[in-house]
């Protein structure tokens, strides 16, 4: 049975096959629709985009996007040498001590008056050690006593959360789901009944408005159960992710270490720029001016001044932009060689590397891309501040538009370039031109990864963090005198604890794509690093409205060899089947349909004859995918189904 298997598929048989492997029209329209060799037609030839990508940590990268790393540096020397000048030159009257000078006649200057300095300095002493005794000080003591709480048992919180989305993210994400919802529903009401019992509440919010507020915040609870009703067909599929990008990042812990030191060396590099500014305020004197017939003083501000707070600001949003995508860049590289790695071998300085790749060869990279999103945001904010100052205007209305656009599409480029330029030390464009290439190709897309997983691991940390406010609550109750004052903590802490968790949430959200692009370039190039990974990505659908609730676990995925018999050419393949991919592009009535098992052609591509004679595997899908043969692009259909 072999044998003869065997020899039907190499075209060695003397005796044609009982039906015909490809239908009359499907060679007609194949010879119709002859392309051109792939040097000259097709866009992902080796004279545009290498043939495969590949991840290699350990060859010295060569250092890219260099005029962008001394621009940076140009902006950061230029901010930090006025700033020495600034402080130098500043004048010790600052412009709210004009109010003790007075215009001289004689010098037809300003001079300082008899006002005594050390009488505001005692008032203030005072003022100050009589707000630490009052209620206000016993409320801020009480206040950073509980913060000071919150941010060491976040440390734990955090761990026990990472470590729970790596084990029991199913069970998690179903539990946490209801309080998402029961949680809001309790405060809402709670504050609801408690201020009608309350007078003095009642009195400042009549009954109308808080009926008003309560259904309010009723509707936006409803929105949200909407939204995840509608993704419920997604849930499983990113729980899934979410369990996956977790165990990536439990096993690269080091990340939660290097990544704080990152913001805090951020905000050691803005101290000075912010005592710089102060300085440069100081840069000016007091001098008399006339108005109205009367001579008094004022502040009058050195000129170059305001450029410096210009030059001063843009470096800052270029640094702090900078310093994410520097971060974005260290999780994908660490990510990135944990994936790449054989199962059985230890990884060893993953962060230092990256970190050298980050603020080494590739920090050019990292400039530009932050220049990049620095005038995104800037421009953003222009638009949202022009938007609300001049709602009117058709001309207005349009501008914002194309500017919506044109910022909603460079975000589209740019969703994945940091993370291919940390696994493949590529320069920005071509990372941002290779990403978008390599995800065509392969039939994936950069628009959907998951969201929904972002939108659950908010859910989660927000009943985390709701609930942790609420058992603060309860103690400052039990335990102060705070009375209402306590609410006002437990906010403050719930404000705290959901952004240090809203940071792991970023976290995972930044491994999540890493992954993504690693599982793009492992299917480029027909290898699995991390079966686990291929299991669970296969499925991410290819657009918004592509719904992959038809898969199920009898759709199992594989990889394989198979044999494409088409005129007197065999074709040695290997690729991956894809539960995701859209349905067939022609439809091909049943009466010339080949034989189960077949393979039907629709585009002609040059491939080279092979002697190796693999096995065919069992396919399991009727869809039309795309592969990938030694460096050449075409389409197939797989015509069998598995039952």
């Amino acid at each position: 049975m072999a044998s003869s298997d065997d020899t039907s598929v190499t075209g060695k048989s003397s005796e044609p096959p009982s039906k015909p492997l490809i239908s009359t029209y499907i060679i007609d329209e194949f010879h119709h629709r002859h392309s051109p060799p792939p040097s000259e037609s097709d866009p992902s030839s080796s004279s545009h985009y290498p043939t495969t990508i590949t991840y290699n940590n350990q060859s010295p990268r060569p250092i890219k996007d260099l005029p962008f790393l001394l621009l940076f540096l140009l902006f950061v020397i230029s901010t930090f040498a006025f700033g020495i000048f600034a402080s130098l030159n500043k004048n010790p009257n600052s412009p709210s001590s004009v109010s003790a000078f007075i215009y001289d006649i004689r010098t037809d200057s300003c001079i300082k008056g008899q006002t005594s300095s050390s009488i505001i300095g005692d008032t203030d002493r005072v003022l100050f050690l009589n707000l630490l005794r009052s209620d206000s000080g016993y409320i801020l003591e009480n206040l950073i006593l509980t913060v000071v709480v919150t941010l060491i048992l976040s440390i734990p919180i955090s761990l026990f959360l990472l470590f729970s989305l790596k084990h029991y993210a199913k069970q998690l994400v179903y539990i946490s789901l209801p309080f998402f919802v029961i949680v809001p529903i309790f405060i809402d009401l709670y504050w609801f009944f408690a201020c009608t019992v309350n007078s003095t509440c009642s009195e400042k919010f009549p009954l109308g408005y808080r009926i008003i507020v309560m259904v309010f915040v009723l509707l936006v609870i409803g929105v949200m159960v909407w939204i995840f009703v509608l993704n419920w067909s997604r849930v499983e599929l990113t729980v899934r992710i979410i369990r996956v990008s977790a165990d990536a990042l439990s096993n690269n812990l080091g990340l939660f270490g290097v990544l704080p030191v990152m913001i805090l060396g951020l905000i050691a590099y803005f101290a000075p720029i912010v005592v710089f500014l102060v300085f440069a305020r100081l840069n000016g004197e007091i001098v008399p001016r006339g108005k109205h017939g009367k001579v008094f003083c004022e502040w009058k501000q050195d000129g170059w001044v305001p450029a410096y707070y210009a030059l001063a600001i843009l470096t800052m949003l270029w640094s702090a932009a900078a310093m994410v995508e520097a971060q974005v860049y260290v999780i994908s590289g660490t990510i990135a060689q944990w994936y790449f790695s054989k199962e059985d071998s230890s990884i060893k300085r993953s962060i230092r590397s990256s970190l050298r790749n980050a603020f080494g060869s590739s920090s050019g990279t990292i400039c530009f891309s932050g220049l990049l999103i620095a005038i995104v945001r800037i421009v953003r904010g222009a638009v949202d501040t022009a938007a609300n100052e001049d709602a009117s205007g058709m001309i207005s209305v349009v501008l914002r538009c194309c500017v919506n656009s044109l910022l909603s599409a460079f975000e589209f480029l740019n969703k994945f370039t940091i993370n291919f330029a940390a696994i493949t030390g590529e320069a920005y464009c071509a990372s941002a031109k290779l990403t978008y290439e390599l995800l065509r190709r392969n039939l994936l897309s950069a628009v959907v990864v998951e969201i929904v997983s972002t939108r659950l691991l908010a859910a989660i940390i927000f009943v985390l963090s709701a609930i942790y406010a609420i058992v603060v609550c309860v103690i400052l109750k039990a335990v102060s005198n705070l009375g209402v004052d306590s609410y006002f903590v437990a906010v403050v802490t719930f404000i705290v604890l959901l952004l240090i968790l809203g940071f792991l949430v970023h976290v995972l959200d930044n491994v999540i794509d890493t992954v993504y692009i690693c599982y793009a370039v492992d299917r480029d190039k027909g290898e699995v690093c991390k079966a686990d990974v291929h299991e669970i990505y296969v499925h991410l659908p290819i657009s918004r409205n592509h719904n992959p609730s038809y898969l199920n676990a009898r759709t199992p995925l594989l990889v394989f060899d198979m044999l494409m018999i088409f005129s007197d050419h065999s074709l040695f393949l290997r690729s991956r089947v894809s539960a995701s991919l859209k349905p067939p592009a022609r439809k091909v009535s049943s009466e010339i349909l080949p034989p189960q098992g077949s393979l039907v052609v629709f585009n002609e591509v040059d491939t080279p004859k092979t002697s190796k004679r693999p096995e065919v595997a069992p396919f399991s899908l009727r869809d039309d995918i795309y592969g990938h043969l030694r460096g050449f692009r075409f389409r197939f259909c797989v015509l069998y189904n598995l039952r």
